[in-house]
This record gives C-alpha cells, sequence and structure tokens, in this order.
C-alpha cells in the first residue's frame, strides 16, 4: 500500500503529496488524515506529513513511513485542500489550523501538574526578534525554532517547549540569558473556566419580534436542513438571548453548537452569559490568549465528546467537532473574522461550507451588518430576520453631533467639546458610568519639526513613530521598533520638537486634569498584553463603579454595561479618513456600536459624538441609527465605483529585503496575468502599496477587481505555480480577495 504525504512546510514548491509505503504493521491503522512521521530529503530528523491519499503502487523508489501519530478526520483534510485552493496556501498550512494546539512535534511526553509553575513569555516584540533573525544576530535553527513556539504559545513550561520543539533546556536558558524570553511564575488553571462562579439565570420570555426569529430558524433545525440567517437587531434587542435558547434547543437533540465572537475581549462576557444558563462543564472556551496547556486541553476535551457548546474566537470553527447542530456567528461585520496571516482565510466562509456539508443552520448577528451580507440579504439569498426594539423596553439613546471646527472658532482648544465637558460632569455628579471612545493608542500620533517639518518615522518602516508617554518612548504600532524621544531635530538641529495627534494615554492625561476626583480606567492594546487583562479591566469597571473607561475600539462591541448612560466619541473622522473604500461603513458600525453602550437598562443613554466632518452621511446616519439609510446611499457609491459586492477585489501582494528583485518579480507576474486573465477584469500595473516598506521589507503589490469565480482561481493559482518555479525565495508573494485593509 502507498499512501500520498503532504509535508508540512511553508515551501510553496512543495505543495503537493509525496509517496511512501505502508509498512504492512500499520496498514490496518493508517486512514485519510493519520499523522505520521517521515524521512525526507536529506535530513536526519523526521518530518512531519498528513496522509492524503492512498494507492496500489507508484512508479517512484519510495522510502517507509516511519511512524504514525495523531490523525484528522477525512472531513479535515478535504476541509484543508478546498482551502488551500481558495485561498492560495499549502495544504500544509492549513491542516496546522485543524490540529490539536501544541502538537505539531515528534515527541510526547507527560505534562507538568503542579500548582505553580514557570512560563515562559517573550521578552521581545516578535517582529523586532524577526529582524535580528534576518540581520543573523540569531543563528542557531533551534533558536529560531523556539522562539517561533513561544510567539505562537506564550505562557508555555519549559518543559513544554522541550517536548514540542525536541529543544534542550539549555537552549531556552541561553535566550533567557540573552534578553528574549522570560520566566514568569503562573499557577496553573488548566480548565479556563473552573474557577467561574456565575449565578444561573432562567431563559427569558421572547417579545413577538424574537419569537418569530427563534421560530424560523427553528423549523431549520427541525427539518436538518441548511439555511444562512441575518439575524439583524438593534444593539440590544435581544440577539443573545436567542443564541441561547436556539442552543438549548440543539442540545436537546443531542447535537452541539459552535459560537463565534469577533474579540477576546467579548469572549469573558459572553461565557458568563452561557455559564448562567448552561452545565459550564459542557463549555469549551478556544482563543489565543489561554495557554498552550489549556488550549490542548480544551481541544481535547471537544474531540472526546466532552463539550456540546464551543465558545471562541475565528479559529475555533477549526474545532473537531462531532455531531455539529448549529453556527452562531454573533457581530458578522467584525474584520477580526477574516485572517490576514497565511492562510487568508474568512471564518465565515469557513463555517458555510462546514454548515452546508453538516445540513444545519448558520445565523450571522449584527445591528450594523456587512453591506454585502446585507445585499445578500436583500436580494434574497439569506434568511433575514429583524429586530427592530430593544429587548428590555429601553430606549436607544438621544445622540448629539459636535462640529470640532465650531469648538474651535469658540475658543475650545481641549480634546473634549463644551458639550462633552458639561455631560461628563453631570454623569458624574450622579454617579453614573461613563466610556470614552477614541481608536488611536498612544500619547501623540506623530512627532514633527516646527521649522523644517521633519517627522520622525520608523527606521525599519515608512510610518510615522507614535509617541508613549508612560514609558517615555517612541513605538511603530508596525514592527514593534522603539526609541528614546526625539528632543532635538535631527535634520536642522532645532529644539522646536512638537506632539501633533491624540492618543488613549493622551486623553487619559487629560481626563485626569479637568476631572481630578474621577476614577478612570483604559483599555487598548498596551494595557490588555498579559493573559486575563481583558476579563480583569471589564470586571473591574463594572464590578467597582470606575466612573469612565477609555479605549479604543475593544470597548466598542458587545459589551453590556447598566450603568453606562454616556458615551463621547472624541475623534470620529479617524475611520473616515483612511485609505480603504469602505472607510464609510466601518465609520457608521463603529459610531452605532459604541452608541450602543449606553442605556441598555431602563436609565436614559446619551452619545456626543465629536467630528470635524459633521455632514457626512455615515456620521448623519449613524445619529439617527438608521442602517437602512446609511445602506441605500452606500449601496449606490459602491454600484457606481465598482466596489464589493458588485465585484471582488484581489490584492497580489509582494515584499522583498531587495527593492530590485520586487520589482522585477511583480512585472513578471503582471505580464503573465496580463496574457492569461480575460480582458473584462480591470489589472493594474505593480506599484508601492501605501505604505511600502515594513520590518525593512519593501512591499508592493498588482490590485485586480472583477469577481473571484472558479476560472479565475485556478488562472491565479496556476500563475503562482509557474512564477514560484522560476522565483527565487527573496520575494514572497500573498493573494488576498477582499482585504480587511487596503494598506
Amino acid at each position: 500500500m502507498i499512501a500520498e504525504v503532504i509535508i508540512n512546510t511553508n515551501a510553496k514548491k512543495l505543495n503537493r503529496s509525496f509517496d511512501y509505503k505502508v509498512p504492512k504493521e500499520l496498514e490496518e491503522q493508517v486512514m485519510i488524515g493519520s499523522k505520521v512521521l517521515v524521512s525526507f530529503g536529506n535530513k536526519k530528523e523526521l518530518e512531519e506529513g498528513f496522509i492524503v491519499g492512498f494507492k496500489e503502487s507508484t512508479e517512484y523508489k519510495v522510502k517507509e513511513i516511519a511512524k504514525l501519530e495523531d490523525k484528522l478526520s477525512d472531513k479535515q483534510i478535504q476541509l484543508a485542500k478546498w482551502m488551500a485552493k481558495k485561498y492560495f496556501c499549502n495544504i500544509s498550512e492549513c491542516i496546522k489550523l485543524m490540529q490539536t494546539p501544541g502538537t505539531r512535534t515528534k515527541n510526547k511526553e507527560k505534562r507538568i501538574q503542579e500548582k505553580t509553575i514557570n512560563t515562559i513569555y517573550l521578552k521581545k516584540d516578535y517582529e523586532e526578534i524577526e529582524f535580528d533573525i534576518e540581520a543573523n544576530k540569531i543563528k542557531s535553527e533551534n533558536h529560531i525554532k523556539i522562539l517561533k513556539f513561544v510567539k505562537d504559545n506564550e505562557g508555555a513550561t519549559i518543559s513544554e517547549i522541550e517536548m514540542f520543539t525536541n529543544c534542550s533546556r539549555a537552549i531556552v536558558n541561553t535566550l533567557i540569558k540573552n534578553g528574549y524570553l522570560e520566566i514568569v511564575e503562573t499557577k496553573i488553571q488548566r480548565n479556563p473556566l473552573a474557577n467561574k462562579k456565575i449565578e444561573k439565570t432562567s431563559k427569558l420570555t421572547f417579545t413577538e419580534e424574537q419569537q418569530e426569529a427563534y421560530q424560523k430558524i427553528e423549523k431549520s433545525i427541525d427539518e436538518n436542513k441548511y439555511e444562512e440567517f441575518l439575524l439583524f437587531g438593534v444593539t440590544g434587542s435581544g440577539k443573545t438571548e436567542i443564541y441561547l435558547q436556539l442552543i438549548e434547543k440543539v442540545l436537546k437533540q443531542n447535537k452541539k453548537a459552535i459560537m463565534l465572537v469577533p474579540e477576546i475581549s467579548l469572549t469573558p462576557q459572553m461565557i458568563e452569559r452561557f455559564i448562567a444558563r448552561f452545565d459550564k462543564e459542557r463549555i469549551a472556551v478556544l482563543h489565543s490568549k489561554l495557554s498552550i496547556g489549556e488550549r490542548y486541553d480544551e481541544w481535547n476535551k471537544i474531540k472526546e465528546n466532552k463539550a456540546d457548546i464551543i465558545i471562541g474566537a475565528r479559529s475555533a470553527i477549526f474545532a473537531p467537532v462531532q455531531n455539529l447542530g448549529i453556527i452562531i456567528i454573533d457581530e458578522e461585520h467584525d474584520s477580526s473574522y477574516k485572517s490576514e496571516a497565511t492562510p487568508k482565510y474568512n471564518a465565515i466562509e469557513i463555517a458555510n461550507k462546514i454548515a452546508k456539508e453538516e445540513k444545519i443552520p448558520i445565523v450571522l448577528g449584527s445591528a450594523t451588518p456587512d453591506i454585502t451580507t446585507y445585499y445578500k440579504a436583500e436580494k434574497g439569498e439569506i434568511t433575514k430576520l429583524t429586530l427592530t426594539k430593544r429587548a428590555n423596553n429601553s430606549n436607544l439613546p438621544q445622540i448629539e453631533i459636535i462640529d470640532l471646527k465650531q469648538e474651535l472658532a469658540n475658543g475650545n482648544h481641549s480634546m473634549l467639546s463644551f458639550e462633552l465637558y458639561n455631560s461628563i460632569e453631570e454623569n458624574l455628579k450622579n454617579h453614573y458610568q461613563t466610556i470614552l471612545f477614541l481608536n488611536r493608542r498612544g500619547y501623540s500620533t506623530f512627532i514633527m519639526c516646527r521649522d523644517c517639518g521633519y517627522t520622525v518615522k520608523c527606521k525599519n518602516c515608512n510610518i510615522s513613530m507614535t509617541y508613549h508617554s508612560f514609558e517615555k518612548k517612541l513605538k511603530c504600532h508596525y514592527c514593534g521598533y522603539e526609541e528614546n524621544l526625539v528632543t532635538i531635530c535631527p535634520e536642522c538641529g532645532s529644539k522646536k520638537i512638537r506632539y501633533f495627534g491624540t492618543g488613549t494615554q493622551k486623553l487619559e492625561d487629560e481626563i485626569h486634569k479637568q476631572f481630578p476626583n474621577a476614577t478612570t480606567i483604559r483599555m487598548d492594546v498596551d494595557t490588555v498584553t498579559k493573559k486575563n487583562s481583558h476579563e480583569e479591566i471589564l470586571n473591574k469597571f463594572k464590578n467597582e463603579n470606575i466612573d469612565i473607561l477609555i479605549g479604543t475600539q475593544m470597548v466598542v462591541k458587545g459589551h453590556h454595561f447598566p450603568k453606562v448612560t454616556l458615551v463621547g466619541v472624541i475623534a470620529a473622522d479617524s475611520s473616515l479618513n483612511m485609505d480603504d473604500y469602505r472607510a464609510n461603513e466601518k465609520t457608521f458600525q463603529i459610531l452605532v456600536q459604541v452608541a450602543g453602550r449606553a442605556g441598555r437598562e431602563n436609565l436614559p443613554g446619551k452619545v456626543v459624538i465629536q467630528s470635524y466632518n459633521p455632514e457626512n452621511f455615515s456620521i448623519q446616519t449613524a445619529k439617527k441609527q438608521n442602517y437602512q439609510e446609511f445602506y441605500e446611499t452606500e449601496i449606490t457609491l459602491r454600484k457606481q465605483l465598482k466596489y464589493p459586492p458588485f465585484c471582488d477585489i484581489i490584492v497580489i501582494g509582494f515584499n522583498s529585503l531587495k527593492e530590485e528583485k520586487i520589482i522585477e518579480t511583480s512585472q513578471k507576474v503582471y505580464d503573465l496575468l496580463k496574457e492569461k486573465v480575460p480582458e473584462n477584469y480591470i489589472i493594474s500595473k505593480p506599484a508601492p502599496s501605501p505604505i511600502d516598506k515594513i520590518q525593512n521589507r519593501y512591499r508592493w503589490r498588482i490590485i485586480i477587481k472583477g469577481n473571484m469565480d472558479r476560472n479565475l482561481n485556478e488562472i491565479l493559482n496556476k500563475c503562482l505555480a509557474t512564477i514560484y518555479e522560476k522565483n527565487d525565495k527573496s520575494v514572497n508573494i500573498s493573494i488576498d480577495v477582499n482585504p480587511n485593509n487596503m494598506i
């Protein structure tokens, strides 16, 4: 018997199967999806691979499979093959998403069981470490292997690192000594829900709208039928209660449910709602902030049929669930459902494929649906279910828009308009809570010399550095590079260095100055680096009656705070000024979502939106909370300009340390595309990306506009294969369909 084996590698030239003989003693054990160890090429170490097919004979002289390990199901292997073609990547890169966390290895040992353990974290940003690798400061393959492992599995123990990388403890100690890794003492808690004590709740009585929506999805469950639903409900309309009762229905049929949420920051509150309703022992949680041990155990809990409900972020869609009954995707419009790393998959597309195969319903929930999703619903391709009222009869908040140009004309140079200042003051007097939203972290967004116009930019990236006041550092938000403050202009010697723009740190300082007695807490990327920090900040704000929560878009989505009656949007224009065709859509979504945090109980809510462009239609329709009016304006613009959903935007990206190589390779690809792609597609000439250098790598791109059909997919895959046959390894090429950002 001959097995067709895919080698676990990112090398594009090896994206095919290789023939291996199956030893007699393994013939009855191997199957499609089996993970095996094989001798490959001239390497001394065995390589990991997966069996994707069998045949009786081969024309080649072949080696034997050395060892049989774990296995994936045939369905998982077929899904990986489908993904590899759809998302232009290696099959092995897709298989990795479906493997048990921490088992991409050659050896296994018994895991540590102490109450307190030493865990390992990166001490430097991984982008900075990658730069050291490229600069040959880190030469050892074992060092690189360990650093990559810790990047993917922060919080692993030294024993786990030894176990999963096959490297010695001495190598880990060297990396600690050289400042790349650090040891943190951690309490062991392999069950992430073990210490959660939540008061049980009973199911709520539906409103008429909720009941109608529930019954339509229930019918699909009872008929074992695939159907895609859009649950389109205003903020606070009780979408989560419908999710809970649908899952209860599925569990009664002895089936299981996957519940996806977009952000880790949303996971704790969603988990609490589920634990309050269901047995927590039957709930599994999957997201990147769990330790490797927790993820390993949760994955196996699912695999062993010990979990009925799987709650998690994007990657939870690959959980090895058997007998699935429903897939629910909350906040379906959120960009985090699309991966920006290879494979560049969309979790909603994966969920739809799984739902079709399993003949089950998929429910997409949002108050501000993605334009393409809503367009499909209007055309009847998706069943639209609408909730127009808040579930607890509370009113939508009152929204006011403040023209910041007028504030300046009236002599107000503060970050807070007069209206927002007075509203915060009133809220503090009444002992209610306030959320202030600003979608920029740091203190100042760029630093410039007033005399010559010199701007401080990252030495690795063509991007301005941001000032972080707490560390007194300038940081690049793209590669992690940091340097000390600049006080004298390196170009002209002037001391007139000024800080421009506003971030969450600066806003927090301003609030402390203007409201010295107010308690504040900040939630952005800089404050949520540690495990469970999202949950700790949200619980602190909710339970310790902190007056003001300041944050980026992490505070926008899905959170329920009964005492929040005021929301302030400091700069509504920041998302409008993006180089992206979805700038209006993202602005509308953010404003409606953040406004939805106010007045969710029976207290009246108020939202103050500050803007230099108050007449923009996305801001005006957000004020009215009128999605239909926004949609009709935006869809007309999209149709005129030929943007999704009327066509797809395919971005072929190139990056390289050598600018001349990137120019040469991108031109070759362009010439090939012009030859192969039909004339009805618009293909742009190769050009630098808007941010043309990140981490010392030059970035170019080709943009194709047209429908991504099966024919174009075949052409692009063949073009990639042709280029990779001739291309050296100095240029990386990727293809992204309708990417999250266009920079």
